[in-house]
């Protein structure tokens, strides 16, 4: 029997990118990965929902 490499799962995630997005209602930071983006997220400062069309992202978060 040999030892995995990698955990179980780990395939899905090896291709994630992870983006800097700034909230457009207080402007703070916010990590969000690409897998995320379909996906409803709340700011973690104001904790209202964020709109991705509405942020910019800085890639090489």
């Amino acid at each position: 029997m040999s030892t995995p490499q990698h955990c179980p799962g780990f395939e899905q995630f090896k291709n994630l990118k992870a983006f800097k997005c700034k909230c457009p209602n207080c402007g703070k930071e916010n990590e969000v990965f690409s897998d995320e983006f379909d996906k409803v997220r709340v700011c973690g400062s104001c904790g209202k929902e964020i709109d991705f069309t509405q942020c910019s992202l800085d890639a090489g978060a």
